[in-house]
């Protein structure tokens, strides 16, 4: 077979098939069956002459198959070694090292119709140092130890990124105490090159500038994450691994010492009449689950009868707009971010790989997501003109010479926080058999900011806790 390029928003999507694989997938919009490659062709056939209703085949490789059922009455049961939940950036990097560090043949599922559509698409694509969060927290560890991981494969990869540096700016001089606090952290975390700068210094890095003190980050950079995920998923696919999209997992349960996830077309769930029970279209039984769900990790986690409801926090929703600069030539060539708020990193300037400018994300709280929107990821990543009028503000103090008029709506982001408004920060969530008793099963719970960066690190994490 060869590879198809695919179209969506906002880049490209490469289907790599380098080999004829040893099973099919083969999914229609109200089944799927997992069938072996030999008779592949002619059950194939005799399907497309009894059943009239097939609209859509989709063919992919799947590994260590015990049995199939081919009953519209009944439901098959699957045997698979390691099942990803999730192909965002840390899904597939987690997929990624299973496979090609540990020879592991790992199934990667995910209710789009293509990898990484949800938070790792519409984020701020920077590689952050580990300044900002707590020493000895998983943020921190991870990040910086992440930055490392991912530098250097970008770079023996020729993925696109550049290493331009941030400036984390004091705008009035009751910041600057706020500016120290964040460079000893950020010196605790292990985090090197760190330096304060006075005002005068960072405005000849930065003439459009204002600021009393701002703290010199040179590790910080930018990554072109579609063509960090792109190259993920390849690498795991010539390794063995599988992705099903338009494949969502909608509950399972802890049977003895064997976890079942049970599983559902996207498009199936998405006609869902809420007014019948929600029935799964096949159940996956394998040795180690990987919950990377991002979003909708918390909801799945939920449904899966045996797991204990008390050790699964609840979701918090943050969106986060951002807005481009429009008809002017790039004001900055490095990342500009003021003192972090309660809720996020505030409104800052970000870079992409052409120079292009945009600024945000804000922080707008989303209450009343049911489990069966977040699973489909059905957000309103909708950007409102009006909100414009908070950012003028917000910008202004660090950068003063924006005109009216000159911000234009850019894209949203969903952040997957485990805290909610004015209550600060929290820590990632990795839990694994210690917490929840349950083995081979690792949840991964507010994977947000900078969970880009720390995507390699959760990965090694991941791997070392189900393989110990």
């Amino acid at each position: 077979m060869t590879g198809k390029i695919l179209n969506y928003m906002p880049k490209y999507f490469l289907l790599h098939i380098n080999y004829m694989p040893k099973y099919f997938l083969l999914a229609k919009f109200s089944q799927i069956f997992i069938i072996p490659n030999p008779s592949a062709r002619s059950i194939f056939s005799k399907m497309m002459k009894l059943k009239n209703s097939i609209t859509k085949i989709v063919y992919q490789k799947v590994k260590n198959v015990s049995k199939t059922v081919f009953s519209s009455s009944s439901i098959s049961k699957e045997k698979v070694d390691c099942l990803v939940i999730g192909a965002g950036i840390v899904g597939i990097t987690v997929a990624k090292e299973l496979s090609v560090r540990h020879g592991i043949d790992v199934l990667v599922v995910d209710s789009a119709s293509v990898f990484g559509t949800g938070t790792s698409s519409r984020n701020s694509e920077v590689i952050h140092a580990g300044i900002y969060y707590p020493p000895g927290s998983l943020k921190a560890s991870f990040c910086v130890r992440g930055k490392e991981l991912l530098y250097k494969y970008c770079k023996d990869r020729e993925i696109p990124h550049k290493q331009i540096g941030k400036l984390i700016v004091a705008t009035g001089l009751s910041e600057v105490p706020k500016l120290s606090a964040l460079m000893n952290r950020g010196i605790q975390n292990g985090v090197e090159g760190l330096r304060m700068m006075e005002g005068y210094e960072a405005t000849t890095l930065e003439p459009e500038l204002h600021c009393v003190k701002a703290l010199w980050s040179p590790s910080s950079g930018i990554v072109d994450s579609h063509s960090l995920m792109l190259s993920l998923v390849g690498e795991a696919e010539s390794h063995g691994t599988t992705f099903s999209y338009n494949t969502a997992v909608i509950g399972g349960r802890i049977e003895g010492n064997q976890i079942q996830i049970h599983v559902s077309g996207s498009d199936a769930l998405a006609n869902w009449n809420e007014r019948t029970e929600l029935d799964s279209e096949l159940i996956l039984i394998p040795k180690l689950v990987v919950n990377s769900a991002g979003l909708s990790a918390p909801a799945i986690a939920k449904r899966i009868k045996g797991l204990p409801d008390s050790i699964i926090p609840a979701s918090k929703y943050a969106r986060g707009c951002y807005f481009t600069l429009s008809n002017t030539k790039s004001p900055f060539k490095h990342l500009i971010y003021p003192i972090p708020e309660v809720s996020g990193l505030g409104v800052h300037v970000t870079l992409d790989l052409n120079g292009q400018i945009k600024f945000g994300p804000d922080v707008e709280w989303i209450k009343g997501i049911d489990d069966i929107p977040s699973f489909l990821n059905m957000f309103d990543y909708s950007v409102c003109e009006d909100r414009a009028n908070q950012f003028y503000p917000a910008i202004r103090k660090y950068y003063p010479g924006l005109k009216d008029g000159s911000l234009e709506p850019g894209y949203a982001g969903i952040r997957p926080k485990l805290s909610g408004p004015e209550e600060g920060p929290t820590d990632f969530v990795v839990q694994g058999e210690e917490v929840h008793g349950i083995a081979g099963l690792v949840n991964l719970f507010g994977i947000e900011s900078p969970g880009l960066t720390s995507s390699m690190a959760i990965a090694e994490h991941v791997a070392a806790k189900l393989l110990k």
